[in-house]
């Protein structure tokens, strides 16, 4: 059985620079691995969902809708 390695809020704030709002926004949307809540109060990420979301972030080569902002296209 392999066992997970979990990260908390501090080290997921290290790994990808977004702030925690934006963390939350995006679980709620699907678009972010979800946290897992240990107690009450104390969550934690599995660090193996988020680097695969940061690799499939990079694989996709599409670039985040932003606000504002038409994307071009060729």
């Amino acid at each position: 059985m392999m066992v997970a390695r979990l990260i908390n809020h501090k080290t997921l704030l290290g790994i990808v620079p977004f702030c925690k709002r934006t963390i939350l926004d995006m679980e709620k949307r699907g678009e972010f691995p979800r946290r897992i809540a240990l107690t009450s109060r104390y969550v934690v990420w599995d660090a193996a969902e988020v680097q695969a979301w940061i690799e499939g972030r990079k694989q996709s080569g599409s670039q985040a809708d932003r606000p504002g902002f038409k994307q071009q296209t060729a």
